[in-house]
């Protein structure tokens, strides 16, 4: 399903450079190292996945692309056409979102003592 929507990306004629790793690869890499919460610089190199920045690379360029938002769209819409998708069980919980109401806040923290101390030096 994502591979569609990855940008392509053609070599160069011209000192085309090293090849680019395959895209399946580095995706596994990028859901291998979400899924564990590992820091990039600790994926394993063993497992094929292509070097920790290739796959924060890819990462940043997949987002810039706009490839997430497209992804989650078509993988909701291939649910509701199974009709998997049960919103009788999802709750929506804005306590994260931020409050625009009231006075704006000061950016600097307020002295809680009573005036400046005397000079140490």
């Amino acid at each position: 399903m994502v591979e569609p929507l990855l940008p392509k990306v053609e070599r160069r004629a011209r000192h085309p450079g090293r090849k680019r790793h395959p895209d399946r690869l580095v995706f596994q890499g990028i859901l291998f190292v979400l899924h564990t919460g590992m820091a990039w610089e600790h994926l394993p190199q063993e497992l094929g996945f292509g070097s920790d920045m290739t796959c924060w690379r890819r990462l940043a360029e997949w987002t810039e692309a706009g490839v997430w938002p497209r992804f989650h769209e078509e993988l909701l819409a291939k649910l509701r056409s199974t009709d998997a998708l049960d919103f009788s069980l999802a709750a929506v919980d804005g306590s994260h979102i931020r409050a625009l109401k009231g006075a704006p806040r000061r950016d600097e923290a307020l002295s809680t003592g009573a005036g400046r101390a005397a000079s140490t030096t």
